[in-house]
């Protein structure tokens, strides 16, 4: 009879007993974000945290993952977005997702929304996918301090800056961005950016910066940004690291020698790159000069109505479509959105110009280019990055992947296709066919080296204790199918992604879960953080 009960009670407690796991992933080969050699093993997780990585993991799991034949590794971490663009009408970010992307960042380019506090708040309550966290931009405190003025701060001026700066890393920044190429960045010092910087520094963040001049003047761009780290005590980053225009080609060998000659003599700089040959930015941004932007759209409009001034501005425009962004010809520039006219959106200026009837020159698309800024703001892609120069980026330690792109709305405007895939891009192209970077590289420029980048101690590797935010995909089938000409195309090859212990896309689709949290930065004071329904995280 005893004998009886005990295998009653054995067979009961074997059908019936709990899991050991919430999700087990099984017989991956594990690239761990560390870029180790990968090895083959189980990853085990429960509520949002990874418990256990190993060969063999012998506990059940509620539900389980076949990994065999496939890669897993941590999700990847994109430094650089502009996902406010979408994200309130799109928080699934699928775009995103479906590369593998577990966590964004806002507020680069010096633009960043004011107060901080708010937009995290708008955030949390949007139950996004991927997690959020944002930097706080420079340009955007001094439009609010002084505005969009060509003039030196005062130090009272400056004063109040600092305190910005101060408040937004209180509020959850991760580090202060700047776009030094951009209205009103460009009007700032040197010295006054560092000033800024000092603050940031001392609460733990970063500099990530657009530099002033990604062209003609790129090396000079590259001394400064490592001068405002230098100087202001904190790491700092060279976002989208390129060379612009045909005549600069090659200048990549003297940033990066400055790099590296910076880092041995202790200077913590690195920089960020997205894997095109073409940049993309507003039509006034990339091809107006600085005095032309002053003031807003308002004054710029007015400069366009004044013949004197339009002529000085034609001429400017077009000495940067043959020299600068323009690549040296028309077709070089491509819309991506046109606030006025939709329809124009995926054209280049030749293409344009050709339905107007109008002859192909430089002269002529800088007409064209003050035609369509009349008209409303426009941004565009520009084709004027060689490969070598992107390869020699790329390839360097000091170089993570960022994809400076958008949270696309499926089918709208023509964005630029790094928005679909710049993190499967480096795995198809610079991985698998060109055999540019080992995948484990590869894999530690998308995760571990961005979230050491921001502080973030608890993602970015496949480890016991850190957060379950995880990809699985083949890497012999990973690739981008974003083109200039059809941007709106998914990535394909991603299996699995699971953020904060959740799958968000499995079996080809994303599932509608949203478990992201907004992630706050080194200095966030608790009365200030609201978390979103999952939780906030640091």
């Amino acid at each position: 009879m005893k004998k009886t009960l005990l295998a009653v009670f054995l067979f009961a407690t074997t059908v019936f007993a709990s899991p050991d796991y919430d999700l087990v992933i099984r017989g991956g080969r594990i690239v761990d974000g560390t870029g180790s050699p990968w090895f083959r093993g189980d990853v085990a997780i429960k509520g949002d945290t990874i418990v256990a990585v190993a060969a063999r993991i012998e506990g059940k799991g509620t539900r389980e993952v076949d990994a065999a034949g496939l890669i897993v590794s941590p999700g990847f971490i994109d430094i650089h977005t502009h996902a406010r663009r979408g994200i309130f009408t799109n928080p699934t970010a699928d775009n995103y997702v479906r590369q593998g992307v577990t966590t964004i960042f806002e507020g680069p380019d010096g633009d960043s929304p004011l107060p901080i506090a708010d937009f995290l708040r708008k955030i949390a309550a949007a139950d996004t996918t991927p997690n959020m966290g944002t930097f706080i931009g420079q340009g955007s405190i001094r439009d609010k301090v002084i505005g969009k003025i060509d003039r030196p701060a005062t130090a009272g001026e400056v004063a109040a800056m600092r305190e910005l700066v101060r408040q937004g890393m209180r509020e959850g920044a991760f580090g202060l961005s700047s776009g030094l190429f951009y209205t009103p960045g460009i009007f700032s010092s040197t010295e006054e950016v560092i000033e800024l910087a000092k603050v940031a520094g001392e609460k733990g963040g970063i500099y990530i910066s657009h530099m002033r001049d990604e062209a003609g003047h790129v090396v000079d761009s590259v001394r400064e940004t490592v001068r405002i780290g230098e100087e202001g005590h904190l790491p700092a980053q060279i976002t989208h690291h390129k060379v612009m225009g045909a005549m600069n080609q090659g200048k990549s060998e003297q940033t990066l020698r400055l790099l590296h000659e910076a880092r041995a003599r202790g200077v913590d700089v690195t920089s960020d790159q997205y894997p095109y040959t073409a940049s993309s930015t507003s039509l006034n941004g990339g091809l107006l000069p600085p005095w032309a932007n002053e003031g807003g759209r308002k004054a710029m409009r007015q400069r366009l109505a004044d013949p004197a001034q339009r002529s000085r501005i034609r001429e400017e425009v077009a000495a940067a479509i043959r020299l600068e962004r323009g690549g040296g010809d028309p077709k070089n520039i491509q819309i991506a959105w046109a606030e006025a006219e939709p329809s124009i959106a995926g054209k280049t200026i030749s293409d344009i110009m050709r339905d107007r009837g109008v002859e192909v020159t430089v002269d002529n698309a800088a007409e064209t280019v003050l035609q369509l800024l009349e008209k409303g703001q426009v941004r565009a892609i520009y084709h004027a990055i060689s490969e070598p120069d992107l390869e020699r980026i790329l390839t360097d330690p000091s170089t993570m992947i960022a994809s400076d792109g958008e949270v696309a709305i499926f089918g709208k405007a023509s964005p630029h296709p790094r928005s679909y895939g710049t993190f499967v891009r480096v795995l198809a192209v610079y991985v698998r066919e060109k055999k540019m970077l080992t995948l484990e590289d590869a894999v530690r420029k998308m995760t571990s080296f961005p979230a050491q980048r921001v502080g973030l101690t608890n993602r970015g590797l496949l480890r016991p204790g850190m957060k379950a935010d995880v990809v699985v995909f083949d890497a012999d089938r990973v690739a981008d199918r974003a083109t200039y000409e059809k941007p709106h195309q998914y990535a394909v090859g991603i299996n699995t992604v699971i953020v904060n212990g959740v799958p968000v896309f499995e079996n080809g689709a994303m599932n509608g879960a949203r478990p992201g949290v907004v992630l706050y930065g080194p200095a966030a004071v608790k009365s200030v953080e609201v978390a979103s329904p999952a939780g906030a995280s640091r």
